[in-house]
Parts: C-alpha cells; sequence; structure tokens
C-alpha cells in the first residue's frame, strides 16, 4: 500500500473524507508522473483516457489551434481534471503543460465502472467537478469572446471616430487661414473708403450668399464646371484678382454674380477684389463651421450610441427597448455598413420593453449583422423586422446573401464552430448569441437558401425567471 500517496490524495478536496479502504483503491489504481517547467501533460486532439489528479505544482491549458490568443485555462495542487466519469468528452480539447515543477496521478477511464462500484460516494462529487468545470470553461469562453468583440468593434469605431475628428481638426486650422484672409480684406475696403450706401449693399450682398449657400444642393462635375466657367469670366472681365480661384466658392455656394454688378461699375478693380475676397472668405468660414458642427454632431452621436449599447453607468438588468439597442448597434456598425450594405428597417414603433440584460442583447445583434454583413461580402440588402407575437417580441435578421450551406446548418450553434478566418468576424459565435438568448428564456432559430437567410430571435416580455448568472 502507498501510504504516502494516500496522504496525498486526502489532501484533494474531492477525496479529503473518503474511507481509508476508498483512498487505498484510488492508490492502488494511480499512476504517478513528474513533469519539468514546459512538458507537455496532454495534447490537444489526443485521445481523452484517464481522470488526472494535481498532486504538486500547476498546469496551464490552452487550445494551441486557435493561436496565441487563445484563452488560458489553469490547473493546480488540489484539482482533479481531464476525463471525469459521465463526461461525454472523447479527445482533449487543450494542450496542458506543466508551469513548474509537477506531479501527478492518472487514473484510466477503464477502470471508472469499477471506481464507482467500489466508491459509490465519489459519483456526485465528481458530476459537482465536472459541472464546475463545464461553468468555468463557458465564463472563460464568454469573457474572451466578449473581448474579442470588443476589439473588431473598438478598432471599427477608432476609424469612424478618427474620421469626423480629422474633419473637425482640418476645419479649425482653414478656419484661423480663412480669418487672416478676411483681416487682409477688410483692411483694402477701409482704406477703400465705401460710402454707407455702398457697405450696406455689400452686407446685403452677404446675407443674400449666405442664404443661397445654406440652401445650395450638391451639384455634379459638369454643372459645377460650367457655373465655375461663367463666374469665373465675369470676374476676371472685371479686373478681379485670383478671379478662377474665387470662382469655385461663388459656384459652389449658387451665388448670383449679377448682385455685384453695381458695385463693379463704381468701385476700381482693387476693391471689388476686396469685395469678391472678403464675400468668398465669409462663404468658406460658414461652410467651415458647418463642418465642424457636423463632424462633433457625429462624435457625439457615436459616443451617446456606444454608451447607449454598453449600458454604461445603467444597471445590468432594466427595462431594455430593443429597437433603440438594434439602431445603436448599427450606428457602431457603420463603418462596415457604409461602403455598399443598405439596410430595411420594419419596426413595430409600439414594440414594448423587456426586461433584460440590455448590453448582452446588443451582443446578439452585432453578430448576426456582422455575420450577415460577412456573407454578402460588404454588398447586399439586410431587412430587420420587430414585431409582437403574443407574449413575446419577434426580431428578425434577414439578408441575400448566398445562405448557409445545408450540409454545416446543423453544426453552426455548435461551441467554437465557424466558417471564417482567424481574425474575421466580430469574435462572437454563434454559440455565444444561442447562450444569451437562452439565459433570456428565449429561443433563436433560421432558415436559409440562397438570397434569403433569416435569423429569428423570440424573447418574452414578461418577467419570468432572473436569467442565470454569467
Amino acid at each position: 500500500m502507498n501510504a504516502e500517496l494516500i496522504s496525498e490524495l486526502r489532501k484533494i478536496d474531492a477525496f479529503h473524507d473518503l474511507s481509508p479502504e476508498a483512498l487505498a483503491w484510488l492508490a492502488d489504481h494511480a499512476t504517478v508522473y513528474t513533469f519539468q517547467p514546459g512538458e507537455m501533460i496532454m495534447r490537444e486532439g489526443e485521445v481523452a483516457d484517464r481522470m488526472t489528479i494535481i498532486l504538486e505544482g500547476e498546469l496551464q491549458g490552452r487550445r494551441e489551434s486557435l493561436g496565441p490568443d487563445a484563452p488560458v485555462y489553469t490547473g493546480r495542487a488540489g484539482q482533479v481534471t481531464g476525463m471525469l466519469p459521465f463526461s461525454r468528452m472523447t479527445h482533449y480539447t487543450i494542450t496542458g503543460r506543466a508551469l513548474g515543477f509537477t506531479r501527478i496521478a492518472t487514473i484510466p477511464s477503464n477502470s471508472f465502472p469499477e471506481m464507482l462500484q467500489q466508491i459509490p460516494t465519489l459519483g456526485p462529487r465528481l458530476v459537482g467537478v465536472l459541472t464546475d468545470r463545464v461553468r468555468e470553461v463557458t465564463k472563460l469562453d464568454l469573457q474572451r469572446d466578449k473581448l474579442a468583440a470588443l476589439g473588431k468593434l473598438s478598432a471599427g469605431l477608432a476609424h469612424e471616430l478618427n474620421n469626423p475628428a480629422s474633419a473637425g481638426s482640418r476645419a479649425a486650422a482653414s478656419i484661423r487661414d480663412a480669418f487672416e484672409r478676411l483681416r487682409a480684406a477688410n483692411a483694402q475696403l477701409d482704406n477703400s473708403e465705401l460710402s454707407a450706401e455702398q457697405k450696406n449693399r455689400l452686407r446685403a450682398i452677404e446675407t443674400s450668399a449666405q442664404e443661397r449657400q445654406a440652401q445650395a444642393k450638391p451639384k455634379d462635375a459638369l454643372q459645377q464646371s460650367d457655373a465655375e466657367e461663367f463666374i469665373g469670366t465675369w470676374l476676371d472681365r472685371s479686373g478681379v484678382h485670383n478671379a478662377w480661384e474665387l470662382a469655385s466658392v461663388l459656384a459652389e455656394a449658387e451665388f448670383d454674380i449679377q448682385e455685384l454688378e453695381p458695385l463693379k461699375t463704381e468701385l476700381p478693380p482693387e476693391a471689388l477684389t476686396a469685395v469678391v475676397q472678403r464675400l468668398t472668405t465669409t462663404l468658406d468660414i460658414y461652410r467651415l463651421l458647418e463642418e465642424i458642427q457636423n463632424s462633433t454632431g457625429r462624435i457625439s452621436d457615436l459616443v451617446r450610441a456606444i454608451k447607449e449599447y454598453s449600458f454604461m453607468d445603467q444597471a445590468p438588468r432594466q427595462q431594455v427597448d430593443v429597437v433603440k439597442g438594434i439602431e445603436n448597434t448599427l450606428t457602431i456598425l457603420t463603418y462596415k455598413l457604409k461602403h455598399g450594405v443598405s439596410v430595411i428597417k420594419e419596426f413595430d414603433p409600439k414594440l414594448p420593453k423587456i426586461f433584460s440584460y440590455g448590453s448582452e442583447l446588443n451582443q446578439v445583434w452585432t453578430n448576426l449583422l456582422d455575420n450577415a454583413i460577412d456573407a454578402m461580402k460588404g454588398k447586399g440588402a439586410i431587412r430587420i423586422r420587430t414585431c409582437r407575437e403574443g407574449h413575446d417580441i419577434l426580431v428578425e435578421i434577414a439578408d441575400n446573401g448566398p445562405g448557409i450551406p445545408t450540409n454545416i446548418q446543423p453544426r453552426i450553434f455548435d461551441p467554437f464552430f465557424t466558417t471564417k478566418g482567424v481574425g474575421d468576424g466580430s469574435g462572437l459565435g454563434l454559440d455565444t448569441v444561442y447562450r444569451i438568448v437562452r439565459q433570456h428564456h428565449g429561443n433563436i432559430s433560421f432558415t436559409s437558401q440562397p438570397g434569403n437567410t433569416c435569423f429569428r430571435v423570440r424573447l418574452p416580455i414578461e418577467e419570468t425567471q432572473t436569467p442565470a448568472d454569467h
């Protein structure tokens, strides 16, 4: 009898109160192994055929097939791991390596029937160990999926925020130059000693030009070119310096050049140049201010959407407006939508709120929309419909992509199943979507054929039971 091993097994939580006979049986059927730091204890993909009891040291497991960013699972002295009775595991899903000097004891799976017969109390305990392990793995995988999704969204949002921020910065720098030009034009006009009537006329012309600019519609290249040609010719013949450069601003603002005709006959060419320079600079300043307003407004909209999307500073569970969550998700995904994806919204304006984890539901919409965009290669149409069905709300997200191949449809909700390459997608698998929906006591289904793939998410309106902690 191995008294030393029996003493070590008694220190294991799952075995600490077993009878001496039970501990002796375990010691007689166990094989002890030692490992140096970095040595492999189990290999991903190998047949899982033994229960592992960590006597000393620590091991670290990782799905090495997923690359360096795969989640890490740690086993420490006193834990029971590996193949366990009643587990459906057939092959190891991780590669385990010793972190330091490590000793383990293993019991082969073909001894499990006899073990459970000899030590009946061990069965429920090992089921508890198995349940805890599944819960911990699920929690780690969910955290990994959330972090991966956050990384993908952060990269897109950084790009989306950078565009308006850069535009606002450029506009601010241009305003500085514009004020310098305006100061020079005003100085020249002061030297021209305009009459009160001429100054009033100039102010009226500027007011009219600003109103035209505010109402101007975008022109195609040919229309813009024709307008510049007409205005530039008039300015050039009137002796205005830099006529063709100033003409583009006036043409874009749909300025009526004939409004300057009275001043043309009253002012020398130098003064008329200053008038046109002041006019175009004023229009430039108003345009740049509008650009800054649009840019900061876009940044503000994105920040608001992010805050609402993540339910920052709000209770984890609360009454949630599903449509608002979808709208915020679309705002977050603008960087993927704007290059060729049209979104058709069929929202029920009377859709009731539901009591839920809003941030997690937004992860569902993010994943389903992200999958649809990727399936269509960024070009196509997505239809989103919401409605009430009895005591549930229904959300449909459909795309006109190529569809899901028939042979993989039964597997798309399986854990870790994906058709995307490493680095593609949001990071959230459909198994995570399935878990989130089920935790809200809802269900998710889909139909798919070429040109029409539709996912349907049903969620209860009334609060039934608190979703499982996660």
